[in-house]
């Protein structure tokens, strides 16, 4: 740097001492040269020397390296082959004990593959798993193990996918044998129960006692020789009889269930299945709208959710948690709201009296399965009892057309009885007992009508039928007792009453049909006590208890009686009245015909038939029906005299008309009805026979100036009555009587009467104002 950096001529200068520098080493050189140039040559003197000797020895070594690599040939060949076979034996030693390693892992691949083509796939995840954990890493390293390693999840997937196929036919298939499987719980249910209720009768068990399924069949030696035919019927089926194993294959849910446990994705599973159960229970649930027409529905209905629950019972018991009791009771209390829904709904479209019977057969065999495996079932009991309340509709509905069908057969005339035999015949279907008639001699007939011992007998059968369906309800003789009464008062109160009140007012019902009606409803009142030993003798229960209702057959016939009874006023007084519109008077005759009208002894005649087919009856009702009858007589004839569009009557009119109240006198005098104290039935004529004595005697002195008084001989003609008669016979004298005024006699009726009007007039108004 200080060359560069000096005065311009300093790199002369510096160029100037190098030279000199070079110069001194030069001459260095030279000296140390020549100081070794004889060495160097004595050097060169002996290496000259010793080169042809070295010519020898290169000979001589070549020649024994030819000879020795001669000889050593051979054994350079052994070496080396020696040399290969070790490798070779050390390569062997080593795939030796690498296939060892890779061997287990091979076979233990093998029987994966083996496992998956047999379907064992739970085995084969625990040979994957083995794979996994224990061989595969110990050979980790080779390209085979990987390509495993990679196979394994798809192999998983696969078994996955393969189990939940086969846990979807599973499910596919116990939706199609749900109903065999129900319908097989079933029978072996209705088979336990006959079983039970038979060894309940041999050891005198109370009949009414829960019968439930049991797990063990008992069996004592006394009882062996007795139920030897309940035995042998239930071998034969026992063959026939099939379990739900038995009719669905349960290894795929089980094999799934392993899978995915293995596979820990065991809830994943657990709420597939449930889920798919919920849906499928739903389906199950969902009735056919045309199920409640044929028992046939209900009873596919009914299987299927039988079978529906006895799946879910086996696998609650056979798995572990893939369904709890939690759930299985959530999802029957799920369908028991269901099924009541449906029920109720589907039982109302029930009209047939044995199509309910059959439904409620299947609900207690149904209640009764289920209840064997465990679920609650007395919504059901109670349901049962609201379809009670139906059948015993639709039992009085049949029951209606029922006696409808007898009242329209029958005659309305006493039975006859030719001999022995068939009065035993009646006596049998009816507890007619009447020792006066036993004296008889036959022939001979019966008070009541044909319809009698039907109508009795038809009423048992319904307390048969409505026994029918309180049998297998699990309750106590005084509770069926009590249903029965109550059902049988329904019958009485409301389904009978009702025809017999409808038939009594029917307008072909004549009064001879209703003098039958009457005798026939006295008996069956006198009959009531004997259905209510029936009902008793059935029951086991005695009337004397307590609780015991009693039959209101009295009440009904009772009530049937009267309206029969009045229905007999009626009709007589609308045959009178139909007489009554056929009378055709003469009101403006100068005199009477001498004899009574011929309307009016027509009607005499009809009265007195009738009151002679009045004598079976009551004596109260003869003389009812007679006083009825005398008094609407008596009150149409003088409606007659007083009609409004009657402007006038003659004295012969009167005289006419009082002929004809003097017969109908007569014939209350002559006692058509037995019973009748002193002139009672003749007073019903009473106002018509003062009222007709006043004008035929013209006694009108009397009859102004007794008026009022208790004592008075025509105390009972009202004076607006006696005033409207006079007025019409007042009117009657002036137009048949133009020149009677130039008469004395006539002049001086003629004041008589207008002055008996006025008088009258002043009556009727003195009597209006102190009203």
């Amino acid at each position: 740097r200080s060359v560069y950096d000096d005065q311009p001529n300093a790199h002369q200068k510096f160029m100037e001492k190098l030279d000199a520098c070079i110069r001194n080493h030069d001459r260095e050189i030279e000296k140390m040269c020549n100081f070794h140039h004889q060495g160097f040559v004595d050097a060169i003197t002996e290496l000259l020397k010793v080169r042809a000797d070295a010519e020898k020895l290169k000979v001589q070594v070549t020649d024994t390296n030819r000879r020795l690599q001669d000889a050593g040939k051979e054994v350079i060949a052994q070496t080396e082959e020696i040399i290969r076979c070790r490798v070779q034996q050390r390569n062997i030693t080593t795939v030796v004990e690498k296939l060892q390693l890779c061997l287990p892992v091979l076979e233990m691949y093998s029987k994966l593959k083996e496992q998956m083509s047999v379907k064992r796939y739970y085995s084969a995840l625990k040979t994957m798993e083995q794979l996994e954990n224990l061989y595969l890493p110990r050979v980790s390293q080779y390209r085979f193990c990987q390509i495993m390693i990679e196979n394994l999840p798809k192999l998983r997937e696969e078994i996955k996918e393969i189990s939940m196929s086969d846990l979807k036919d599973f499910l596919e298939s116990i939706r199609k044998h749900s109903d065999r499987i129900g319908e097989t719980a079933m029978k072996q249910a209705q088979q336990q129960k006959t079983f039970s209720t038979a060894l309940q009768k041999q050891n005198n068990v109370n009949y009414g006692r829960n019968m439930h399924l049991g797990r063990n069949r008992i069996l004592d030696s006394k009882n062996e020789i007795t139920l030897q035919r309940t035995f042998e019927d239930e071998d034969e089926h026992e063959e026939e009889v099939l379990t739900a194993q038995d009719l669905v294959d349960f290894s795929p849910v089980y094999r799934c269930l392993h899978i995915y446990s293995v596979l820990g994705d065991g809830e994943i599973f657990e709420n597939y299945y449930r889920k798919q159960r919920r849906k499928q229970a739903r389906l199950v649930l969902q009735p056919q709208s045309s199920m409640h027409e044929t028992v046939e529905g209900y009873r596919r209905y009914f299987s299927q959710i039988v079978g529906f629950f006895v799946v879910e019972d086996h696998i609650l018991h056979v798995t572990q948690g893939l369904v709890t009791r939690t759930y299985t009771d959530e999802l029957w209390n799920m369908a028991l709201s269901k099924i009541i829904a449906v029920l109720r709904t589907h039982s109302s479209y029930c009209s047939d009296p044995d199509l309910v019977l059959e439904l409620k057969n299947l609900i207690v065999v149904f209640a009764d399965t289920l209840q064997g495996y465990g679920f609650p079932v007395n919504r059901l009991f109670d349901l049962l009892f609201e379809i009670r309340d139906q059948y015993n509709e639709t039992l009085l509905k049949k029951w209606s057309g029922l006696f409808r069908d007898i009242f329209e057969a029958d005659n309305y005339s006493p039975i006859p009885v030719a001999n022995e035999e068939e009065y035993r015949i009646v006596i049998s279907k009816f507890p007619f007992q009447d020792p006066e008639l036993d004296k008889q001699s036959f022939p001979k007939k019966l008070p009541m009508s044909q319809s009698v011992p039907q109508i009795y007998m038809q009423v048992k059968e319904f307390i048969y039928a409505s026994l029918k369906f309180s049998e297998s309800l699990h309750r106590s003789s005084t509770e069926i007792d009590d249903m029965l009464r109550k059902s049988t008062n329904l019958l009485l109160t409301r389904t009978l009453s009702s025809c017999l009140q409808n038939l009594i007012k029917k307008p072909h019902i004549g009064l001879t049909e209703l003098v039958q009606i009457i005798i026939n409803t006295t008996h069956l009142e006198q009959a009531c006590k004997y259905l209510e030993d029936f009902i008793s003798n059935i029951t086991n229960i005695s009337q004397l208890t307590v609780h015991t209702a009693r039959l209101y057959g009295l009440s009904t016939f009772k009530d049937a009686r009267h309206a029969a009874e009045g229905e007999i006023y009626t009709k007589l007084n609308q045959k009178i009245d139909e007489f009554i519109q056929i009378a055709d008077y003469d009101w403006t005759m100068s005199e009477s015909d001498g004899r009574a009208s011929g309307y009016l002894m027509d009607l005499i005649n009809f009265l007195r038939s009738t009151f002679q087919v009045f004598t079976h009856l009551p004596g109260k009702v003869a003389q009812t029906a007679c006083m009825s009858a005398c008094q609407h007589l008596s009150m149409s004839l003088m409606q007659m005299l007083l009609d409004s569009e009657l402007k006038q009557i003659s004295m012969g009119a009167i005289q006419q008309f009082n002929l004809d109240v003097i017969q109908c006198e007569l014939f209350a005098s002559s006692e058509p009805v037995p019973g009748f104290q002193g002139d009672t039935l003749q007073l019903a004529f009473i106002d018509l026979r003062q009222l007709l004595d006043l004008f035929m005697v013209w006694d009108w002195s009397t009859y102004l100036a007794d008026y009022g008084q208790a004592t008075s001989k025509y105390l009972r003609v009202n004076p607006s009555t006696a005033l409207t008669l006079l007025e019409k016979m007042k009117d009657s004298s002036k137009k048949n009587n133009i020149f009677a005024q130039f008469r004395k006699n006539d002049r001086d009726k003629q004041k008589l009467i207008e002055t008996v009007v006025k008088q009258l007039r002043s009556l009727v108004n003195g009597m209006s104002q102190h009203t």
